[in-house]
């Protein structure tokens, strides 16, 4: 690990949420690094099934699974993140915050040291079913309106029973609600001014009221577990807030399955704060794209790979 004496930028850590999974997600790693090894087996060995297999061989529908692509994109993430920490990549960058989309909060605190890897693992694990289980209880989808001021876009969620979920970047907005409603809010979207509407390959109606029971069941298995006050500044999807104290970060991801995700919110703070360069540490580059949308300005480097890891910092 570098000395802080050496490090030249300031940059934002932030890690992926679901939909980030892909077969193959952390192969490379595993085979050259030891720290990456370290990581996914212990995985294995808390979960008791071979997580590193699914991640490596698939198939796509079972590692795309909520409650397994959750456990698998936050052990990717910080197999990622351990064998950045160990190369000389790390001395080039201050931490200035730790962010994650939504599931990738959990990987946020992780890297920031307030909760442990184990614990966070459980946790997410836990997620994943109790939203499972939602989801079949009140199937439903998500829709990406793109186009569509957020006042038009409430107020049509409001005819239609529906919720806004995610607010990643301009011009996108994600709502969340029971299948019927969702298929006739995409289709008066556009009559009402929506450029494009896409319907989202998700399994259920996440960040909204209908994930009420996951949230409920996973509030025990979040206020029992340890966290401590963060070393790197932790901003919070919930709130878009710099979040230090442990019962409000708790308060926070309880309240985050059922709450829109104030990506966009967030990510502007820590621009506001002087940040202009991220590192998007896990599988696939898919906040690097929102990243460019809020501020085309903005440089992400994405860090997955062994050849990520030797880059140079003025490719960023």
């Amino acid at each position: 690990m570098g000395s802080d004496i050496n490090r030249m930028v300031d940059a934002g850590f932030i890690f992926p949420g679901q939909g980030a999974q892909a077969v193959g997600m952390g192969k490379d790693l595993y085979d050259n690094f030891p720290q990456a090894r370290e990581v996914f087996d212990k995985a294995g060995a808390i979960l008791k099934f071979d997580l590193k297999k699914l991640c490596f061989e698939g198939p796509q529908e079972e590692l795309s699974a909520t409650k397994n692509s959750q456990s698998a994109i936050l052990t990717t993430s910080i197999a990622v993140l351990r064998v950045f920490e160990s190369s000389s990549l790390y001395a080039a960058f201050t931490p200035k915050f730790s962010m994650g989309l939504s599931l990738g909060e959990y990987t946020a605190l992780v890297g920031a040291g307030s909760i442990s890897f184990e614990d966070a693992l459980v946790l997410v694990r836990k997620r994943g079913e109790f939203m499972e289980e939602a989801s079949r209880k009140n199937p439903g989808k998500m829709a990406c309106v793109i186009g569509m001021e957020i006042s038009a876009v409430e107020a049509l969620c409001k005819g239609f029973g529906c919720e806004v979920a995610n607010l990643n970047c301009p011009g996108q907005i994600v709502v969340s609600g029971k299948t019927n409603n969702i298929e006739l809010f995409a289709s008066f979207a556009k009559d009402k001014g929506a450029k494009r509407v896409i319907m989202l390959d998700v399994s259920g109606p996440f960040h909204s009221s209908l994930m009420a029971g996951a949230r409920d069941k996973l509030k025990d298995f979040i206020e029992k577990v340890r966290i401590d006050t963060p070393r790197i500044p932790f901003i919070s999807n919930v709130d878009a807030q710099v979040q230090s104290e442990p019962d409000k970060i708790k308060e926070n991801l309880i309240s985050q399955v059922v709450s829109r995700t104030l990506w966009e919110e967030s990510m502007r703070l820590a621009v506001r704060s002087g940040v202009k360069t991220f590192l998007e540490i896990g599988p696939g580059q898919v906040l690097k794209g929102i990243a460019k949308k809020i501020d085309p300005k903005l440089e992400v480097k994405n860090l997955e790979t062994s050849q990520d890891m030797r880059q140079p910092v003025t490719s960023v």
